[in-house]
């Protein structure tokens, strides 16, 4: 079992900056691969950016040069600047084993609003 807490959701004019941060406690293993993913009204969840223990990343090619996801042990971050309205979403942290799958594990959810 892994618990997630997420944090740092908002709300922001276009162009600003927001931090989210996801703290996780439980099984190491299922802690090996984190991420974030988010969703917005009407659409499918996606993934927005993963990290694994060895610092490999993986980003969504739209946030890439905006986004930046790093890792201090069991927290992730996800910075966020030069936001855009479609980046409006509910922001939820995942954890699993493998960077290349979506993991078991998911956080409560935080919301980003982008107005333009």
């Amino acid at each position: 079992q892994v618990q997630l807490v997420e944090s740092g959701g908002g709300a922001v004019q276009a162009g600003g900056s927001l931090r989210l941060s996801c703290s996780a406690s439980g099984s190491s293993f299922s802690m090996n691969a984190m991420g974030w993913y988010r969703q917005a009204p009407g659409k499918q969840r996606e993934v927005v950016a993963r990290i694994n223990r060895a610092g490999t990343t993986q980003l969504q090619e739209s946030v890439k040069g905006r986004f930046a996801i790093s890792r201090d042990k069991n927290t992730i971050y996800l910075q966020m600047n030069s936001l855009k309205p479609e980046d409006t979403a509910t922001y939820y942290c995942n954890s699993g084993v493998t960077i290349d799958d979506d993991g078991k594990y998911w956080g409560q959810g935080t919301q980003v609003t982008v107005s333009s």
